[in-house]
């Protein structure tokens, strides 16, 4: 509705996940860095923490298109399953042909042959598990037991934990004490700084086609931040909102009093500033 007005090709403040707009913080960066290292030198577990909408899903969608085209990759989004669904999916994200009839310890097996063919060929094998934080501690378990697929040098699979912030206090409950002894790396996304999100919002724009004109002033970028506490996915609302409002005010440029009044109306904003005052 507003993409004409403002010049622009595309809105630059969607939700839903897209690498092109990926904005790579130095928080992102590493996460990114260390999650490839881990998997080409095969590393074995990395667990990657985030509050929601901090940027996990887009992020590993930017992981998976850095790694080597050759590598196999299974990525599980619904975290709501039994262990034996969970080796089931694997096996389908893998392609790896399997009878329904099978047992788990069958379908490990499977997953196994699988597993040596691909190190033969000099080929990764990377398990992406989204919203981690709700497995079952059973899951979990089932989910090292996968991890101890390797031979005496190599780790056969490489496998990703990524979650919101109370995965990691799940992983220090007794019975995942070997779980966690087998994670290589440990990092949580914080949200953006101040200087961080207003180069957030001008990578978006510039990436939707923005011709160079400032849209959003610099004095809007104060209480943008101050609303979103640097939360990408509330940037995002918070900016996509600000801009349908400048358009119906035919307002080509986004002061900071269509921030502070789009800010009142937003529930996500409201609920946010509230958790911080409680805090």
């Amino acid at each position: 509705m507003y993409e004409e007005f403002f010049g622009l090709k595309e809105k630059p403040f969607q939700m839903t996940p897209d690498t092109r707009y990926f904005y790579p913080s130095q928080k992102h960066l590493d996460a990114l860095n260390n999650m490839i290292y881990m998997i080409e030198e095969r590393c074995g577990f990395v667990v990657i923490t985030g509050e929601i909408g901090s940027g996990k899903t887009t992020l590993s969608r930017v992981l998976l298109s850095k790694l080597d085209p050759s590598a196999k990759t299974a990525i599980i989004r619904n975290t709501h399953l039994t262990s034996k669904d969970l080796i089931a999916l694997t096996l389908d994200e893998l392609e790896i042909p399997y009878r329904p009839g099978m047992t788990k310890t069958q379908m490990i097996g499977r997953l196994n042959e699988f597993l040596i063919e691909q190190l033969e060929r000099d080929v990764n094998v990377v398990l992406l598990i989204d919203e981690a934080q709700n497995l079952k501690p059973s899951v979990l378990e089932e989910v090292r037991m996968l991890s101890n697929l390797e031979t005496e040098t190599d780790k056969l699979i490489q496998i990703i934990l990524m979650g919101q912030p109370e995965l990691k206090p799940k992983l220090w409950l007794k019975e995942l004490t070997q779980l966690r002894q087998r994670v290589s790396l440990y990092y949580h996304l914080g949200p953006l700084d101040a200087f961080e999100t207003s180069a957030y919002v001008s990578h978006r724009l510039h990436a939707a086609g923005a011709n160079g004109e400032p849209i959003f002033s610099s004095a809007a970028f104060s209480p943008i931040f101050k609303h979103t506490q640097g939360v990408p996915r509330l940037i995002n609302g918070l900016c996509d909102r600000a801009l349908l409002t400048g358009y119906i005010n035919d307002s080509r440029t986004i002061g900071p009093e269509i921030i502070e009044e789009v800010a009142k109306e937003l529930p996500a904003l409201v609920t946010q500033e509230e958790e911080v005052v409680a805090s």
